[in-house]
């Protein structure tokens, strides 16, 4: 029971400088929105994802088609011409789940684009919000777009505004 209770104490002597530490909330989101550089890469990632599903949906299509036009002929042909149809179906279909994975993959393109494209934005926001932190004192910045639990937010503590009155001034 001592110890829980030493471990208890220790732990609230602990937070005692973290009480002490102003506390302030961002909203990336917002403060991104506000970007027009960001604004034009997520444009030009949209264009781009939109192409690739067009191509792979056209390309589903054609395969939907070889589906139902084997399955429509499948009774008169011979059992070599039945596996051999099958066997194409299954290949288009694995050549496109692999386009899939080069466009849309962890690794793929898309993935490999937003982050030429985005990744310089937020760290430029990064360096923003830590400027805004250290000049006001922060001790802890909460993003709200990354945080899920939120229930209540004091206004007063908003530093989005700041943080995005810092990148424009760094990114003139």
């Amino acid at each position: 029971m001592k110890r829980i209770l030493i471990a208890i104490v220790a732990l609230l002597a602990g937070l005692g400088p973290l009480s002490a530490q102003k506390i302030g909330y961002i909203n990336t989101d917002t403060i991104l929105s506000e970007i027009p550089a960001y604004v034009a890469a997520q444009t030009q990632l949209n264009t781009l994802s939109d192409k690739y599903r067009a191509t792979i949906e056209t390309e589903l299509g054609k395969i939907e088609t070889l589906y139902q036009n084997y399955q429509n002929s499948r009774n008169s042909m011979s059992s070599t011409q039945r596996q051999n149809a099958e066997n194409e179906i299954i290949t288009k279909e694995r050549v496109v789940q692999e386009k899939q994975k080069i466009y849309f993959g962890e690794d793929g393109i898309m993935a490999k684009k937003a982050e030429e494209l985005l990744t310089p934005i937020r760290e430029q926001v990064d360096k923003a919000i830590a400027k805004v932190a250290e000049a006001g004192g922060y001790g802890l910045i909460i993003d709200l777009a990354a945080q899920q639990g939120i229930v209540y937010k004091n206004p007063a503590l908003d530093l989005s505004a700041q943080v995005l009155s810092v990148y424009n001034k760094d990114n003139q």
